[in-house]
Order: structure tokens, then sequence, then C-alpha cells
């Protein structure tokens, strides 16, 4: 418990996308261990309040509806200014986040210099971006903000399964499974359809596979289906919250995964993963943290690799090498450590 900061209220906003409201679940962990008595609230985009749902660390939800973004904003700092926080974390680097903090009153507010807005801020603090040499995790990254009010050790991102997803998800355990989640956001960091369904027929006729996402993934998953015309396999994609399909990762034999959300949703519940990296590469900082973590990338070297922090719609070169060149039998090969594992 931290005496020389007396923190009552804290804001922590993340406005950016999935798997960076997870990682950030670290930062509330580590705030709440030293300040148990204090509120912390939560800012963050419309469409991802549901993974803090039920999180004991959290006292609000303050959701941001981007689709009316100014009138919103104003409504936003209204609220935030209402609130008094004594400390405000902002982890998002654009304006709109910036302009929030800037406006809030907060008696200390903290942001990465990145921000256009840092120069308002009571402190801003280097963003930086790892290499091979030296790596530099996200989690590492979020908490240079709060290490002057905590400690030096970053805390790995942490989701709470409520009991309700336990129990939505116990019938699905019933025998050995993988889950796999085969789509992304961004087209170049998703491993093609034709890959999974390679891998998806070398893993054992007794394994059930699951296949995860939202909605939108579904029709990805049922073409994955169709082309395996596989026993045991199931798609849930669109049937199951985050939380349950955090639930369901975690009992696992392991995860197969890109690099994307559900990288940090198996890590928040320290489910077993393999994350599988086509157009970006783990120097950014977004590998899984989970005790058994495994990573499969290209071997060969691409000078156009990575092309962007994020990815693209479509490959900037045409070839897609950085997917197309991952042989299969390295996510195969992790799958039979993790079942030895398992055993």
């Amino acid at each position: 418990m931290n005496t020389s900061f007396p923190f009552q209220r804290i804001l922590i906003i993340q406005t950016a996308f999935l798997g960076d409201v997870i990682l950030a679940t670290g930062i509330l962990r580590k705030l709440k261990t030293h300040y148990p008595e204090a509120k912390i609230d939560f800012l963050l985009k419309k469409g991802n309040q549901s993974i803090l749902n039920h999180h004991p660390d959290v006292n609000q939800i303050i959701v941001f509806d981007k689709t009316n973004k100014w009138k919103e904003l104003w409504r936003i700092i209204k609220l935030v200014r209402k609130s008094n926080y004594d400390l405000l974390i902002n982890l998002h680097r654009f304006a709109s986040s910036g302009i929030i903090t800037a406006l809030s009153g907060a008696a200390i507010n903290v942001g990465f210099n990145k921000n256009p807005l840092s120069v308002f801020f009571s402190k801003d603090v280097q963003h930086v971006i790892g290499s091979k040499e030296n790596p530099f995790h996200e989690t590492q990254r979020n908490h240079t903000l709060i290490s002057e009010y905590t400690d030096p050790k970053p805390a790995f991102p942490y989701l709470n399964i409520s009991a309700e997803s336990l129990e939505k998800t116990i019938g699905l355990k019933n025998k050995k499974y993988i889950c796999i989640s085969p789509t992304s956001v961004w087209y170049t960091k998703q491993w093609p359809e034709e890959k999974w369904t390679t891998l998806i027929k070398k893993i054992p006729e007794d394994i059930t596979i699951y296949l995860l996402g939202g909605s939108d993934d579904k029709a990805v998953c049922e073409r994955i289906k169709n082309n395996t015309r596989r026993n045991h396999l199931k798609v849930l994609a669109g049937q199951l919250s985050l939380i349950e399909s955090a639930a369901l990762m975690k009992d696992a034999i392991i995860s197969f995964v890109n690099d994307s959300a559900p990288t940090h949703l198996a890590s928040a519940v320290n489910a077993p993963v393999c994350t599988i990296y086509c157009s970006t590469v783990p120097e950014f900082g977004f590998t899984p943290t989970s005790n058994f973590s495994r990573i499969i990338e290209a071997k060969e070297h691409l000078t156009c690799r990575p092309c962007n922090l994020h990815g693209f719609k479509n490959c900037p070169k045409g070839h897609f090498k950085c997917a197309n060149s991952i042989d299969v039998n390295d996510c195969y090969n992790v799958f039979e450590e993790a079942l030895k594992l398992s055993q």
C-alpha cells in the first residue's frame, strides 16, 4: 500500500483497440494493489466495455461513443471534470484523449509524449518501441506512466472470469480441445485460411477444435470448417462473449491466435497460447505473457517486414510472404509440446 500519494479517485484512459484495453488491465491491477481504497474508473471506446464487466478493480466504466465524436468528447470532458480525479493515466496517444486529459482538472495527469496535447500534461513519458536487442513489452511501456506512484515491476494483464461465464463454457470442456481464433481486424496480421485448414487437418481426430471470434468472423470460420470436413470441430464465433471465450481458452490444450486481441485475452487468464506473427513483429511489444507462450513467425528475412505497426487490408507487395512462408509444421510442433504438458 502506497501512502506517499493519497490517491482516492483514479481514471485510466485507453480508447484504442480491444487488445490495448486488455493490456491496460496490468496497470489497473498494479494501482489497485498500491491504492486498495481508491476508486478506479476506466474510459474506453464503445464496443470494448464488456471486457471489464465484473472486473474487481474497476469502480466505473466510462464509454466513449466515437460515432458522434466531438459532441461525445464534450460530454466526457464535463463528466471527467465533475469527478475530481486525483490521478489520471492516459495510455492513448491521440488528440481526443489528450484534450480530455488536458481539460480534466485532475490533480496529476500523466501520458505519453507522443500525444499531441502532452505539453499540457503534468508529466509526459517517452513512448519506447523495443528492438530485438532491447525488447520492451507493452506492459512495461504502460508501467512507465505509474512507476513513480507504485513500484518498478510491471504487472501482466488480468481479467476476471465470472461464475456465469464458467457455467456457460463448462459443457464444452468434456473432451480435450484446442481453440483457434483465425481472424484479425487487419488482414496482414491474419494467417491465411488455407494455412489454418492445413493445421486443423493435422490435429488428431480425438481432439475437439473450437473456432472463436465475433459475429463478423463467423463466415471465415464456417469456410475453414467446410474446407476441413472434420468431425469434432465447432464454430463458436459470435456465440460466446469475450469473457466466455477467455474462460474456454483457459482450459484448452493450446490456443492458436494471430498478433491480435485474442493473444491478450488468453494472456489475461494465463491460458496456453501460440501467437502467429505475419506482417508485424514481436519487437513491437505485444507478445503473449502466459506461462506457456510460444511465437511463430517467418524464418526468412524480409526487408518489407514489418510493413506497419498495425497492418494493412492487403499486402503492399502483393506476395504476403510474411504469412505464406510460415511452416504449418512449426505450429503443429507447438501443439504436440502443449499436448504433452497437458497430460
